[in-house]
């Protein structure tokens, strides 16, 4: 029992010696934002707030003129393309992809992030005998690639100076 503790103990030292730290969110250098030009009820936006909500600095606001930045959604778009088929017409393999522009401003207009287009795309094999999974695992795929969407947009709102 006594080497096991042991063994924890310099394994815990290894890792906060190597520079090992777990991902936090990244810290904004304004304090408020505000979403706009999503789709009503739009899952990204929701993920937004979740995000931004874990910063200590930063809280989400409803109307554009009580932020001091504006995020605004100029694209959000989900397409599926057939990549391959068999010679009988049957679809083999799926492209997902998630296309996000956006820009930041101020309420005043002044732009801080000119427009930007994030895409990221997903292959997902296709099989008709297992359409239900195969639609779940497109939409986790989906899911992915809108939580990553995020992450890199925090990224880019952390680089913004200070105002």
């Amino acid at each position: 029992m006594k080497r096991r503790s042991a063994l924890a103990a310099l394994g815990g030292i290894a890792l906060a010696g190597c520079g090992f730290e777990l991902r936090r969110a990244p810290e904004l250098r304004f304090r408020s934002i505000a979403l706009a030009g999503f789709k009503p009820k739009s899952t990204l936006a929701d993920e937004l707030r979740r995000q931004i909500g874990t910063s200590t600095t930063t809280v989400v606001v409803e109307t554009p003129t009580q932020a001091q930045v504006v995020l605004e959604a100029l694209t959000d778009a989900r397409e599926k393309s057939v990549v391959a088929s068999t010679a009988f017409g049957q679809v083999r393999e799926l492209q997902l992809r998630s296309r996000f522009g956006f820009r930041l401003r101020t309420p005043a207009g002044r732009e801080l992030i000119p427009a930007t287009e994030i895409l990221l795309s997903r292959d997902m094999s296709y099989s008709e005998s297992a359409a239900l999974a195969k639609e779940q695992e497109e939409e986790a795929l989906y899911r992915s690639m809108q939580n990553d969407i995020a992450a890199q947009v925090l990224r880019r709102l952390a680089s913004v100076p200070a105002l």
